[in-house]
């Protein structure tokens, strides 16, 4: 029986080494694997590892974006890339905004907001027939956005341009009767003054420089423009550099004529906050002063036949 007990006692340790060994061996071989292959990497030639050493953004992000584009292109239509380009520059061409990637996005939000309409319709347990509207408004709504986006910017630029382009030609009006030309008149709004117009003015003073004629900057100007001022403005400067009249005359009516015309939209505005204001007077203040004066009457009247 001694004899039995030291033979199994040895066989359980054999056992426990041949397991150690066969488990060991593995992790032995795939850490020199690994180490092989960082190894391979380190060494590797730059030409090889350039793939693996681009940015997600490059390796992923725009051949998705790349494929979206061709897909987004055969449903919006042939001259979605005119109008769209015509949207960013009303819009101020913002940073990374190009046509193809407003087309690409348009898909690539519309799949995402069907599948998020979806995600939200099934978390909250609705039917199936309410699941498929739920979808079909998150599609259309990432379809959407960027043309929405695109709206807001341009209508918030616009507005900016309004607003700032009587002081402008002020100042363009005593620059040029200080003896400044034109362009150096334009040169000082374009230095010292901020926003969508300065930048505006830049890019036509850069259009001359490159070789443009002060006509086809001003038009470009117009045409990357909704603002009514504006257009007439560069269509008074226009004329009068074809036709020779005195610059200095033309800035003057012209700055008389947008003050006039912004203080009659003031006016306008001013007309229209009666109407604007009657819908939160009925449904928000109007309720609250019945509960005020008529609360206690009502409440003494319930008691009184109870």
């Amino acid at each position: 029986m001694a004899l039995l007990f030291i033979m199994g006692v040895l066989l359980v340790f054999a056992a426990i080494a041949l397991l150690a060994m066969a488990v060991g061996k593995p992790q032995a071989q795939g850490m020199h694997r690994s180490l092989a292959v960082i190894e391979a990497m380190s060494t590797a030639p730059s030409e090889l590892t350039a793939e693996l050493d681009r940015p997600f953004a490059e390796r992923v992000l725009a051949p998705m974006q790349g494929r979206a584009f061709k897909i987004g292109r055969r449903l919006v239509g042939a001259d979605a890339g005119e109008r769209i380009r015509m949207k960013l520059d009303t819009a101020g061409n913002p940073a990374g905004w190009t046509v193809e990637r407003v087309i690409g996005g348009k898909v690539i939000g519309a799949v995402a907001g069907a599948i998020g309409g979806f995600a939200f319709s099934a978390l909250l347990g609705f039917e199936a027939t309410t699941q498929i509207v739920f979808v079909a408004g998150g599609l259309f709504a990432g379809f959407f956005a960027p043309n929405l986006y695109l709206y807001q910017k341009g209508y918030d630029r616009s507005g900016r341009m309004q607003r700032d382009l009587p002081d402008a030609i002020d100042l363009m009006t005593i620059s040029v009767e200080s003896g400044l030309g034109f362009d150096a008149a334009v040169q000082q709004v374009a230095t010292n003054t901020e926003g969508p117009l300065s930048d505006e003015f830049a890019r036509v003073l850069r259009e001359m420089q490159i070789g443009a004629s002060r006509s086809e900057s001003l038009r470009a100007l117009s045409e990357r423009t909704t603002v009514p001022e504006v257009r007439t403005f560069v269509s008074a400067m226009v004329q009068a550099d074809a036709f020779g009249i005195p610059i200095a005359q033309v800035l003057r009516v012209q700055s008389s004529e947008i003050r006039v015309k912004r203080r009659q939209r003031a006016e306008e505005k001013a007309q229209q906050v009666p109407v604007k204001i009657t819908i939160p007077l009925i449904f928000t203040i109007l309720p609250c002063l019945f509960v005020a004066v008529m609360g206690p009457a009502v409440i003494s009247i319930m008691g009184s036949f109870s």
